[in-house]
């Protein structure tokens, strides 16, 4: 594939296109961006949750029924407004919407008779399928009087982003995603417009990329492509400071390194997904993260810079759950820690944090095997019980205060002030020294949101 002077990947998140209205003004930000060549779509809020509880064991044939009927509806409501004065037109595209309506029954039905988790991410799919097909009506009717319009080419993302079978989380093969770009993107001659979260496996089957997977095959397609730029579009003007919806004095970053974006997007702002990053560090693209709403308000921009030092960002995550082992012997003894993350990668069980003493080590987990009260499986639990004690701790939250914590080069410790905040509360564990990016500490869920806004009028003023 030849490189096509600054190309852009834009992807709009599902709050960016809830209804007709909002999907327009996503139009406009494509048609006003002649170097978007690549336009990667989430499903419109609320689809996927719909979704998701459609895939519940056990669901009833009313509730199914329902669940889809509110689908439909969300679908419906956006294709009513499109070509109001060509009925022709409004036919064709109800009726599109109203066949993959019809598939989605057929999944739905098939999931029940025999539950798979084959047929649970082909039914996940279903939201993008329909985005990505109203969208690019939309763009088609918008561009219809336009005297030099791109052509429009809606395709399958299945066709590109090739992953293993692991349905619900699957792996990208970034290889065969190279090979599928260059074979089937025609970037000077044309938009393409596609599903973020989807892929296919080596055996013709949907699979789902996991939690903020639209982000990532956004990203995934950026590297293929030698994109210049990574847009992504939210409702919120960039990332911010700390939380907006219970900060009420958090701000937007103007510029953020990759690493303190990374540690950010890890540790639970909900504007990125970390796996979003990688591609972009691996490729150094550009990457801007603005709001849908007001494009004009300016966002974030991530660099591959340092910034300057100090606090940059509170990130909150909750619904943690904090392991303690103990064992005598683990003093002046080799391989305890090395038995316990065999056993851990065994369950796949992904640590964390981590701090330890002469006889015992604390972990952290998160939302462990997607079970909100963060209980190990038990026979996990019993394989560690045979060489130390295990405590297992819930309702916690994890605090991370992002930055560049360099006290030799800051007038005030950014430490100093983070720790003269924490002063009234009890604070559970604390890990710092891993990276110059974070200090992260655990703290009781009930608490949690007053700290992180103390911690941001404390530091931030």
């Amino acid at each position: 594939m030849s490189k096509v002077s600054s190309v852009t990947v834009a992807k709009f998140g599902g709050t960016s296109l809830k209804n007709y209205q909002s999907m327009v003004r996503c139009a406009n930000i494509v048609i006003e961006e002649p170097s978007v060549k690549v336009v990667v779509l989430s499903a419109s809020a609320g689809v996927t949750n719909l979704l998701v509880d459609l895939t519940e064991r056990g669901l009833s044939e009313a509730i199914a029924s329902t669940l889809i009927d509110n689908i439909k509806t969300i679908q419906l409501d956006i294709s009513a407004s499109l070509f109001e004065q060509n009925q022709i037109e409004q036919n064709r595209v109800n009726g599109y919407v109203l066949n993959l309506i019809h598939e989605l029954e057929y999944a739905s039905q098939m999931l029940r008779e025999q539950f798979s988790l084959k047929l649970v991410d082909e039914i996940l799919s279903f939201g993008e399928r329909f985005s990505s097909y109203l969208f690019t009506e939309i763009m088609t009717e918008l561009l219809s009087n336009a005297d030099d319009k791109p052509q429009l080419v809606r395709f399958d993302a299945r066709r590109i982003i090739k992953t293993d079978s692991r349905f619900g989380h699957a792996r990208p093969d970034l290889t065969a995603i190279k090979q599928q770009s260059q074979l089937s993107l025609n970037l000077p001659e044309c938009l393409y417009i596609t599903q973020g979260f989807v892929g296919e496996d080596s055996f013709g089957n949907t699979t789902t990329l996991g939690r903020g997977g639209s982000d990532f095959s956004a990203a995934l397609i950026a590297e293929a492509i030698n994109a210049d730029k990574l847009q992504i579009w939210t409702d919120v003007a960039g990332i911010y400071s700390s939380d907006p919806r219970f900060v009420t004095k958090a701000k937007p970053i103007k510029t953020l390194s990759f690493n303190e974006a990374a540690e950010l997007a890890t540790f639970g702002a909900k504007v990125l997904h970390p796996a979003t990053l990688l591609p972009a560090i691996r490729s150094k693209i550009d990457v801007f993260v603005g709001s849908s709403l007001e494009p004009d308000a300016g966002g974030t921009h991530l660099t591959t810079k340092p910034s300057t030092s100090g606090v940059r960002a509170i990130a909150l995550r909750e619904n943690q759950t904090l392991v303690t082992l103990s064992s005598p012997n683990m003093l002046l003894a080799s391989g305890f820690l090395a038995r316990v993350f065999a056993i851990l990668a065994k369950y796949e069980l992904s640590v964390d944090l981590i701090t330890t003493s002469e006889i015992s080590v604390a972990l952290t987990f998160d939302n462990i095997n997607g079970v909100s009260e963060g209980i190990l499986p038990q026979e996990c639990i019993t394989e560690l019980e045979d060489f130390c004690a295990v405590s297992i701790e819930g309702e916690l939250s994890l605090v991370a205060v992002i930055g560049n914590h360099n006290p030799d080069h800051e007038t005030i410790s950014s430490t100093e002030l983070l720790f003269k905040s924490l002063g009234d509360y009890q604070i559970r564990m604390i890990c710092h020294g891993a990276s110059r990016h974070n200090v992260c500490f655990l703290v009781k869920q009930s608490i949690a949101k007053d700290v992180v806004t103390n911690i941001h009028d404390q530091i931030f003023g």
